[in-house]
């Protein structure tokens, strides 16, 4: 009996320790919801707009959605919002989207910047492809196609990576273009002063920081507050782009050339619970 006992605790272990890891990250395109594409690891959230909702808005903004720290949650309110009729705009105990992005970077993408103005995609991204997913790591490129700012054509293939336990992204932007040796590129933050947004006291070249009331109030009032930064290592210029909507970071690249930079966000009813908290870790990236 002690032998068959043995065996079978054996057989046990090799079963646990073949059983599937638990996903800690998820990315995919999202038809029945206007082509959104939606990542998320356990610490953060957020969606990027598609061609279905191209108007409502045309903007190449990130959609921040706040969230408690462990479970992943987009599946599930995508699918409470469209068959369930709960809107993720309230939080039903684990976060929500309480951020305003409209026509803007919203939280962390970028742009061109030319004459001192941010230049936008004039479509929602195209394409999408996942190109590596685990259960601790995603990543995934979305597709821009051809535009015009001022006289020169812009496309863009933007490759987010989305890890566990972090509250940043990695982006690694490619932009091509013609009719210019270089181009300014500017990763931001979109700014609501309205919702009185306190700025990091330490902007340095090379990152900006927010800590700010919910930007859009108009389903639920929020009680909570948000922290959103960028990061772009060798950034020329931080500081706020023309009308003082953005906060950005800004690199001139070459056609081709990658543009390295990371966003992040947080919400004042997971773990980090103040701007000085916020700060500093934007601080020691």
């Amino acid at each position: 009996m002690k032998r068959f006992a043995i065996i079978a605790a054996a057989v046990l272990c090799v079963a646990a320790c073949k059983a599937p890891k638990e996903a800690m990250v998820m990315a995919r395109y999202v038809p029945e919801r206007a082509d959104d594409f939606v990542f998320e690891n356990n610490l953060v959230c957020g969606r990027i707009y598609g061609k279905k909702l191209e108007g409502n808005p045309t903007s190449p903004g990130i959609d921040i959605w706040v969230k408690t720290p462990g479970a992943l949650v987009a599946d599930q309110r995508y699918k409470d919002e469209l068959e369930g009729g709960r809107s993720y705009h309230i939080d039903w105990g684990n976060g929500k989207d309480c951020y305003k992005v409209a026509v803007s970077l919203g939280g962390g993408a970028s742009a061109p910047l030319v004459e001192n103005r941010l230049q936008y995609p004039a479509t929602n991204y195209r394409e999408w492809e996942i190109l590596e997913q685990t259960p601790e790591k995603v990543v995934f490129v979305l597709s821009y196609p051809e535009w015009q700012t001022d006289s020169i054509l812009v496309s863009l293939d933007k490759k987010i990576i989305v890890t566990a336990d972090s509250y940043f992204c990695k982006v690694e932007d490619s932009y091509s273009f013609s009719g210019a040796e270089s181009l300014q590129i500017a990763a931001g933050i979109f700014l609501h002063p309205e919702q009185q947004t306190v700025v990091d006291q330490f902007i340095g070249t090379d990152r900006y920081a927010i800590w700010e009331h919910a930007s859009d109030q108009s389903v639920e009032p929020e009680d909570g507050m948000l922290g959103v930064a960028v990061f772009a290592p060798g950034a020329e210029f931080t500081g706020c782009s023309h009308g003082d909507d953005h906060g950005i970071c800004v690199k001139t690249v070459k056609s081709g050339e990658v543009f390295t930079y990371y966003f992040g966000s947080c919400w004042s009813k997971g773990d980090i619970k103040t701007a000085e908290d916020w700060f500093e870790i934007v601080k020691n990236l």
